[in-house]
């Protein structure tokens, strides 16, 4: 009965990390979009000031955000 019940739970987390990983790449791809349209439109949707706030951000706050940017940078290439 136990065996049943943790191949039940596995198949369900299976699914939901399935649909996140789906979700997530589904954003990256809508990211890298409004990147390349900022680029090449004159940033209709804002994200290339946005970013560019956010690296200034981090430049402010000097060795804590730069260790913050290589965190997420080493997370997302995991």
């Amino acid at each position: 009965m136990k065996y049943k019940k943790k191949t039940k739970y596995r198949k369900i987390l299976k699914k939901i990390n399935k649909y996140l990983t789906d979700l997530t790449t589904l954003l990256t791809n809508i990211f890298v979009f409004a990147v390349v349209s900022g680029l090449l439109f004159n940033d209709p949707f804002g994200v290339i000031s946005s970013v560019s706030l956010l690296i200034s951000n981090i430049s402010d706050n000097g060795i804590a955000g730069l260790i913050s940017l290589l965190v997420i940078v080493f997370y997302y290439r995991k």
